[in-house]
């Protein structure tokens, strides 16, 4: 998928950052960033409505995808060209493919049920959503934004030493902070998924040895048709004494009733056997 995605980003490099070029000393876009933008931004947004609202969780992870991979475009005309880079090699060829992994390990027939566990837990999510965006909107708004000095001079260093700059100088302790809930995350995924059995793990002996017990046969059922006058898949196989073993016709027949009636080969030898009791 990687391959597949970086494809368009790549091979649109020079075109976005002919785009990113246009922007003016005093920062301001011109029109050609501009259409870019207005193109990209309702795609991006309406894969994120499809995140949410999608009833699917493989639609979901495809929303997903499309998101990133535009906002890989936008970091590409912005001049960010290892950043774009990054956003779909890393996130969507490695994380994206990892969430697709545990979709096909889980599976994706089963459904959410709408019934709460836990009263009250949908009204504690809103109101977290709801002061979640209140402090978003006081962290922008109080947000003093430097001078635009334009792209030339802040790539001055190339794109990956600015990122290495803000991301291990400016910001190193959110990064280590992420860094840490990602290896609490891991471990508390593998506390969850291990449990201890209840009783040990029984291998073919032990199976074998506990349908002894039982009295069940332990060789499978013969054929259909074995012994029988006619070979066929409805007609039952006869034992030794030449009566029809019912359980040698698949039960699907038995079920449907299409299952054929075998009478006995040897029904002299079945009453005079009967006599003699």
């Amino acid at each position: 998928m990687s391959a597949l995605a970086a494809a368009p980003v790549l091979g649109s490099a020079p075109v976005l950052t002919a785009l990113a070029e246009t922007l003016t000393e005093t920062g301001r876009t011109t029109t050609g960033e501009a259409v870019l933008f207005w193109v990209i931004a309702p795609v991006m947004v309406v894969a994120a409505l499809g995140l949410l609202f999608a009833r699917k969780a493989v639609h979901a992870a495809l929303s997903v995808v499309l998101v990133m991979i535009s906002l890989a475009f936008l970091y590409v005309a912005q001049d960010a060209v290892f950043l774009g880079i990054v956003q779909v090699v890393v996130y969507t060829g490695a994380v994206m493919m990892l969430f697709l992994f545990v979709l096909m390990l889980v599976g994706v027939d089963a459904s959410d049920t709408l019934v709460e566990t836990i009263r009250g837990q949908r009204w504690i999510g809103w109101l977290a959503g709801v002061g979640l965006g209140a402090v978003l909107v006081g962290v922008v708004g109080g947000t003093v934004y430097a001078p635009a000095t334009g792209l030339a001079e802040a790539n001055a260093d190339s794109n990956p030493v600015g990122v290495a700059r803000l991301v291990f100088g400016e910001y190193v302790f959110a990064f280590e902070v992420v860094g840490a809930l990602l290896v609490t995350a891991a471990l508390g995924a593998l506390v969850l998924t291990h449990h201890e059995r209840l009783l040990p793990r029984r291998g073919q002996r032990e199976r074998a040895d506990a349908r002894v017990k039982a009295g069940a046969t332990l060789t499978p059922p013969p054929a259909p048709g074995v012994y029988a006058q006619r070979n066929a898949m409805d007609v039952p196989a006869l034992d030794p004494q030449g009566r029809p073993l019912e359980h040698s016709v698949s039960r699907v027949l038995r079920a449907r009733g299409q299952a054929a009636d075998a009478p006995p080969v040897l029904p002299a030898a079945d009453a005079d056997e009967g006599s003699r009791r």
